[in-house]
């Protein structure tokens, strides 16, 4: 094309064509502005119908722990009872004959923690073991403890129970402790080493240099390092010492060893449903879970993510 040929782009269509090219962006950025828009209305309605969902028998709860009487619910529409009382919460935190909150939450953190405890020096070490070495039989006590974890637990009752007669541990809070780490052992064993095979070698390695024993590299390189994994396993211990009922049930006689939550269904009789006190011993063993777990938030988050990285 020779020079007479080409198009003359003058100022006035140059002016045209940018103004027209910015509109459309324009255009096209208000629409994404209201696609985002309807998106996260949407999306936040969804959140927010869910969270009713979850907040709503926690409200249920609070309420019948406020509500006069032991009456679940009223036979009229309202959000906040209209007599609210604290009847219910003082006749459970009062000492009567067959009750005793407070000595049955103090049984059931003694067992919490002793489980906890338990659970953490037991399955570190044997998670630690599995990850680290390698011996005869490894694999199949690895497997053994997987088939272990397919049963369910209520199916060792017998057992246990027949343990325990023979060892004089029946109507005792230490048994229950045995019992309740050797529950969590497999879950959480698995979990642990899993966590180790992702930590390397070398630096264990490095500190054998450095001079360290093997005993000072473990607790003051693996542990450290395998603080996510162990809030997991310290919430597990926690929560299977505070919150099981039937192993209890069955190896717990006196009421003065009962845990919270044996001694709470013992409240209800054939002729009586306390549903108020319920409630309010609902309210009561739920704290301490709660602000466990806002304490090891972070840590839970990052050891039930990376604890199965590697088998």
């Amino acid at each position: 094309m020779s020079a007479v040929d080409t198009p003359r782009v003058t100022s006035g269509s140059y002016e045209a064509v940018q103004s027209q090219v910015l509109a459309e962006a324009e255009a096209g950025r208000r629409r994404q502005r209201r696609q985002f828009v309807w998106k996260s209305a949407a999306a936040n309605i969804v959140v927010l119908i869910f969270l009713v969902f979850a907040l709503f028998p926690i409200y249920f709860v609070i309420e019948a722990a406020f509500r006069p009487g032991n009456s679940l619910y009223s036979t009229t529409l309202e959000l906040i009872p209209s007599n609210p009382s604290l009847e219910n919460w003082q006749y459970m935190f009062s000492r009567h004959e067959n009750l005793d909150l407070l000595l049955w939450m103090r049984n059931s953190l003694f067992v919490a923690v002793l489980t906890t405890v338990a659970s953490l020096a037991v399955c570190t070490s044997a998670a630690y073991a599995f990850s680290r070495w390698r011996f005869r039989g490894r694999d199949t006590i690895l497997t053994l403890m997987l088939a272990i974890n397919a049963f369910p637990g209520v199916l060792s009752l017998i057992g246990v129970f027949v343990i325990f007669k023979q060892l004089q541990l029946l109507d005792n809070l230490l048994g229950l402790v045995l019992a309740y780490t050797a529950g969590t052992l497999v879950f959480s064993t698995w979990n642990l080493k899993g966590f180790f095979d992702t930590i390397p070698v070398d630096l264990e390695e490095a500190a054998r240099v450095d001079g360290a024993t093997p005993t000072q590299a473990f607790f003051r390189i693996m542990l450290p390092l395998a603080r996510p994994a162990l809030a997991v396993t310290a919430l597990l211990g926690f929560m299977a010492g505070w919150g099981e009922f039937i192993t209890a049930q069955t190896v717990l006689f006196s009421a003065d060893k009962y845990t919270a939550m044996v001694g709470l269904i013992g409240l209800q009789s054939d002729y009586r449903q306390p549903w108020g006190w319920f409630a309010v011993g609902a309210i009561c063993m739920s704290v301490p879970v709660t602000i466990l777990f806002l304490l090891l938030q972070k840590q839970l988050q990052a050891g039930l993510t990376l604890g199965g990285v590697k088998g």
